[in-house]
C-alpha cells in the first residue's frame, strides 16, 4: 500500500514538528532499514537534506539528493530510495494549495514571474544560498525546543524561507510553479488519473490529489469518464498490463504490481475476464519469438 506521508507525519507522535492551518513542518530521521518507499502526498512539500542520501523517483527522472540539497515536490505519488551508509535526516515543509495562494497574493509574485519552463514530473530542484541555510537552522531550533513556540512565529519563518527561495534569481521556475498552483482552481481529473492509475491508492487519495471532496470527485469523474472510478481503474490497469506483456520482458508478478494490482490472482482473473485468456497465454499468442 502506498503511504499517505502527510498524514503519517501529522499523526505520528515521535517527530519534532509544528502543525499550522495550511502547513506542516517536520524534522525526520529515516531509519536505516527503510531502503525503498512508495508514498503519496496531498500537500506540496519542500524537502531539505540535513544528512544522508536519497533518490526521489518519477517515471521521467531520478533526482539524487545529498546533504544540503533541496527539492520542491508537488502533491502526487512518488517512489524513493535511501542509501543505507548513514542515517537520512531531513526537514520537510508541507504546504497546501491555500497556503500557496495566500503567499503569492501577499507577496505579489505575479508581477515578478518569468517565463521559465515549469517541471513536468512534479519535482523541481531548488538553488539555495547561505541565508537559506541560516533560516533552516533557526527553524530547526524552534522545532527542537521543548517550550511552546507561537504559531505565528513559525509561520512567519516558513514564509521567510519561501521568500528567500523566490528572491534567488536561479529559482525563477519555482516562482512560476507557485503561480501555476495558485491559479489552478481544481486539478484535471483526467491528468490526475492518467498520471497515477498504476499506484495502489484508495479512491479517497485520488480525490485529495485532485483537490476535491470524495462526493465531488465521484460526480466530476462520472462527467469526465462516464463510468465509476473503480471500473475505470481496473480497465486502465488492464490496458497498461497488456502493453507491458507485449512490449517488455517483465514476468507476471512484476506486471501485476507495476500495473497497480494488489495481488497476482486478482490480476490474472481480471485479465482473463477482459481478454478471454490468462496473461501468459495472451503473451505467447501476441509476441513473436
Amino acid at each position: 500500500m502506498t503511504i499517505d506521508v502527510y498524514d503519517f507525519f501529522k499523526k505520528h507522535p515521535k517527530f519534532n514538528k509544528h502543525i499550522g492551518n495550511d502547513f506542516l513542518l517536520v524534522e525526520y530521521k529515516c531509519p536505516l532499514n527503510v531502503e525503498k518507499f512508495q508514498l503519496w502526498t496531498k500537500s506540496h512539500l519542500i524537502t531539505y537534506v540535513i544528512s544522508g542520501r536519497k533518490d526521489w523517483i518519477t517515471p521521467k527522472q531520478t533526482y539524487g539528493l545529498t546533504a544540503g540539497d533541496t527539492l520542491f515536490v508537488k502533491k502526487g505519488v512518488y517512489a524513493t530510495k535511501q542509501y543505507l551508509e548513514e542515517d537520512y535526516c531531513v526537514m520537510l515543509f508541507f504546504m497546501n494549495d491555500e497556503f500557496i495562494r495566500k503567499f503569492t497574493l501577499q507577496n505579489h509574485l505575479s508581477s515578478r514571474a518569468s517565463q521559465n519552463k515549469v517541471t513536468e514530473d512534479g519535482i523541481l530542484k531548488i538553488k539555495t544560498n547561505s541565508s537559506f541555510q541560516i533560516l533552516i537552522q533557526s527553524i530547526l531550533q524552534y522545532l527542537t525546543m521543548n517550550e511552546a513556540i507561537p504559531a505565528e512565529l513559525v509561520e512567519l519563518k516558513f514564509k521567510e524561507l519561501i521568500y528567500n527561495i523566490t528572491l534567488n534569481k536561479n529559482n525563477s521556475a519555482f516562482k512560476n510553479l507557485l503561480l501555476e498552483i495558485s491559479n489552478q482552481k481544481k486539478a484535471s481529473i483526467e491528468n490526475i488519473m492518467n498520471a497515477n492509475f498504476q499506484y495502489d491508492l484508495p479512491i479517497e487519495a485520488f480525490a485529495k490529489l485532485s483537490g476535491r471532496s470524495l462526493s465531488s470527485f465521484k460526480r466530476d469523474f462520472k462527467k469526465c469518464f462516464e463510468t465509476s472510478p473503480s471500473k475505470w481503474l481496473i480497465n486502465r490497469r488492464l490496458t497498461y498490463s497488456k502493453m507491458l506483456l507485449i512490449n517488455t520482458q517483465l514476468n507476471i508478478n512484476e506486471i501485476c504490481y507495476d500495473s497497480g494490482f494488489k495481488n497476482t490472482s486478482h490480476f490474472i482473473r481480471a485479465f482473463k475476464e477482459k481478454y478471454k485468456l490468462p496473461p501468459n497465454q495472451f503473451k505467447k499468442l501476441n509476441v513473436s519469438s
